[in-house]
């Protein structure tokens, strides 16, 4: 019924961009709130960003503010997130996620209630 498909992770050399999309089924507009998170090997999974699908606003991760962009296509049904200057503390598998509730932080992962299967990101120096 719904689902998130991440793409457009890869390999980058650090200072290098990525753009990752996720696919949402029905569309984004369906949760109130999509987001980014990621988790490093033996790392703590962390919210890198979130867009309010019903008003515009997004909030980062003090890690990532200045270097990361999330936005959506409504369109193309897809939310993206542009990371520039990216460094090697950035590789992670990075996963899109997505609710409706607001009980708790953005970045508390039990908020969200669908998630896609993630995108592998690595950033070599």
């Amino acid at each position: 019924q719904v689902q998130l498909v991440e793409s457009g992770g890869g390999s980058v050399q650090t200072g290098g961009s990525l753009r990752l999309s996720c696919l949402a089924s029905p569309y984004t507009g369906r949760w109130a709130y999509m987001g980014w998170f990621r988790q490093a090997p033996g790392k703590e999974r962390e919210g890198v960003a979130i867009f309010y699908t019903r008003d515009g606003s997004a909030n980062y991760a003090d890690s990532v503010r200045g270097r990361f962009t999330i936005s959506q296509d409504n369109a193309k049904n897809t939310l993206y997130l542009q990371m520039n200057s990216l460094k090697p503390e950035d590789t992670a598998i990075y996963y899109c996620a997505a609710g409706t509730t607001f009980r708790g932080n953005w970045s508390d992962f039990g908020r969200y209630s669908d998630w896609g299967q993630g995108t592998q990101v690595t950033v070599s120096s």
